[in-house]
């Protein structure tokens, strides 16, 4: 697996795909407008809380197979709650 850093901008609501194991899926555009499905099981609860659309983050993970982007680590740098207020 090929470790790879994204950092761009949250384009959609988070979504939960699967409670038990908790599995949530969000698409995210990258800083040159390529966008990305992402999936995030670890932590994922403290992603639904902090990400919201607009949000900018830093992402740390891999593809999988189906070319989607398994984060393992994430940062939410600025959201948009903050930004509005």
């Amino acid at each position: 697996m090929k470790e790879l850093a994204i950092n761009g901008t949250i384009a959609s609501d988070p979504k939960v795909l699967k409670l038990n194991p908790l599995l949530i899926f969000v698409k995210v555009t990258d800083d040159a407008d390529q966008v990305h499905n992402c999936l995030i099981h670890q932590h994922g609860l403290n992603f639904l809380y902090q990400a919201t659309s607009g949000a900018r983050v830093a992402l740390f993970g891999h593809d999988n197979q189906r070319h989607q982007f398994v984060i393992t680590h994430f940062t939410v740098i600025a959201s948009s709650a903050a930004a509005a207020s």
